[in-house]
């Protein structure tokens, strides 16, 4: 019987990963942390100024959709090219090229004058945030096991909490104290201290030698398609009529495209997004559930700033001690849970649970209203925060543990891009019959309204434009006019996410309860590369070939059974 050892060396096998102490891992991992953290903390200093931005660059309700949407396209569209890539080429200089991105975007974003501008770098945020989003949960599956990931992604879950807490609240005082353009620098520092410890701590184990052949064809075809179809989302019934001639062509282009995308990745060597996928039923079934948590994941943290600072008249401060109670809800069930799934390896009920948890909170946020008791709308944040905890880290780490190594990437990343492009496409069509229906509401209020102060009719005036109002500014009558309006049109706009959060409920009930894999993605790529050696090494030779695996497992029989031989015989004399 011959070795694949004893085969000339080919470059296909990578070389065994070494064993890392749960030192080594905190240490590889910490890179990742901060890299992660950056992305956070980028996104959510600006979060609670996001109306006033809109407000003082004169932009609307569209504005401050398309302001949200830019970003979050580029982050779909990039999300499974980055994962892809992945799969191909060093994945720590890719991680180091997103961070850079994502900073430029972020500090461009400062200076920007007006809401077109500030539309303009967000896609270059995006791009970046679609490569941290992919990449970082990529090579932690690299590195930490199934079984094992989630005690240590309670912990990143821990760090995260104190960005996504911490940094509204940060936001909120930089705004108040120096103006809502230093939120945009904060995070520039941060990214610094990122690529460096990246570069000193993150040490991969070495990629196996394939072909690179990027699907140039299928990243056009993906990019005009999806984005058309936002495009149409965002300004249909607005810009244009839904039945218009625009309307048709737009969507003619965005089908066309997609279908035409389809059919290349059928042909193509290294596919975007491989639709041999979707013959895992683990992975189908994790992105139609990803498609429904996307949507109630977006629309909290889209809409919640608008309810509080709209709705409550809540200055960018107040707004993020607000939201508390939501991610405490989101990073307590992170954390927890993760340590759970770890000690017990069951993970199902965890996630049957949190799809449950999401359709109750995003029935209950149907309640809202400009007055509802601060803490109800607490209980409600808690309630749909830790469903969504339970459930969205946990639909990437399922797919990985049931997706071949070789395919981690793509697999991984293109769970993020469906429930990024879902999340996308229900913010678009949340925001604009949000607002609709505050124009409605407004529109119903103002009436039986008489001004009677010439402060009344300037801030008439004001609302004559359309854009969003400084509530704050606004005399006490109209107010809570205005107040009522957005209380009552965001509570409307979450009756989208309660259907989507029961389909999620169905898809992951009907997920195979797989268990999960002690080996690291790294492991069991070579295992994988191995196995196609012996194959083409038996085809050649015509005769049984033996793996380094099979070597190391007979050695270790051989061994135990010359140690019991040896007992035995030691007990006879």
């Amino acid at each position: 019987m011959t070795s694949v050892a004893d085969k000339p060396a080919t470059g296909a096998v990578p070389a065994a990963p070494a064993q890392r102490t749960p030192r080594e891992v905190l240490i590889a991992i910490s890179g990742l942390v901060v890299a992660m953290f950056v992305a956070v903390i980028s996104g959510t200093v600006v979060s609670t100024s996001m109306p006033l931005i809109i407000a003082d660059l004169g932009g609307d309700q569209t504005a401050y959709t398309w302001v949200i949407t830019a970003s979050l396209l580029a982050m779909a569209v990039s999300t499974p090219i980055w994962g892809k890539l992945a799969d191909l080429v060093n994945r720590k200089v890719l991680l180091m090229t997103a961070i850079g991105l994502f900073v430029v975007g972020t500090a461009i974003a400062g200076f920007a004058q007006d809401t077109t501008t500030l539309i303009a770098v967000r896609v270059i945020q995006g791009l970046g945030a679609g490569g941290l989003m992919s990449l970082v949960m990529i090579l932690i599956a690299v590195i930490i096991s199934p079984r094992e990931r989630g005690k240590y992604m309670g912990l990143v879950g821990g760090i995260m909490a104190v960005a996504t807490i911490g940094g509204p609240l940060l936001g909120g005082v930089v705004t108040d104290a120096w103006g809502w353009r230093a939120n945009f620098f904060l995070p520039v520092p941060l990214a610094i201290i990122a690529l460096i410890v990246i570069q000193r701590t993150l040490h991969l184990p070495p990629m196996p030698k394939r072909a690179v052949k990027i699907d140039y064809v299928g990243i056009a075809l993906l990019s005009v398609g999806v984005s058309l179809l936002l495009i149409w989302v965002s300004l249909g019934g607005s810009q244009f009529e839904w039945d218009s001639m625009t309307s048709f062509v737009m969507i003619g282009i965005s089908a066309a495209a997609v279908i035409g995308f389809i059919v290349t990745e059928f042909f193509v060597p290294e596919p975007i997004v491989p639709m041999t996928l979707f013959k895992n039923r683990t992975f189908t079934l994790a992105v139609i559930a990803s498609v429904s948590i996307g949507v109630a994941m977006f629309a909290t943290s889209v809409f919640l700033a608008q309810y509080f600072q709209l709705a409550r008249g809540a200055s960018p401060t107040e707004s993020g001690l607000m939201t508390i109670p939501m991610i405490v809800g989101q990073m307590g069930a992170s954390i927890l849970i993760g340590a759970l799934i770890s000690k017990f390896g069951k993970w199902k009920r965890f996630m049957l649970l949190g799809s449950l948890l999401v359709v109750a909170g995003s029935y209950l946020m149907t309640t809202l209203s400009y007055d509802t008791d601060y803490l109800w709308v607490s209980v409600y944040m808690v309630v749909l925060g830790a469903g969504l905890g339970m459930v969205m880290q946990n639909l990437t780490l399922v797919v990985q543990n049931d997706t071949p190594a070789s395919q981690l990437g793509a697999a991984s990343s293109n769970v993020n891009f469906f429930r990024t492009i879902a999340g996308t496409i229900g913010v678009t069509i949340m925001g604009s019959l949000l607002a609709t229906q505050v124009t409605t509401h407004i529109t119903s209020g103002l009436k039986s309204y008489t001004p009677t102060s010439p402060e009344d009719v300037e801030a008439l005036k004001g609302l004559a434009g359309g854009g969003i109002p400084h509530v704050s500014e606004l005399p006490d009558g109209i107010r809570v006019i205005i107040e009522n309006a957005y209380g009552s049109g965001i509570a409307d706009v979450f009756w989208i996410a309660v259907p989507l959060a029961v389909l999620s409920v169905i898809a992951i009930a009907f997920l195979p309860n797989k268990a999960l894999s002690t080996k690291t993605s790294a492991e069991q790529l070579k295992e994988e590369f191995e196995q196609v050696a012996i194959d083409l090494a038996e085809a050649e030779i015509g005769a049984p070939v033996t793996s380094s695996m099979q070597i190391v497992e007979e050695d270790a029989e051989a061994e135990r059974a010359a140690k019991t031989a040896k007992t035995s015989a030691e007990s006879a004399r």
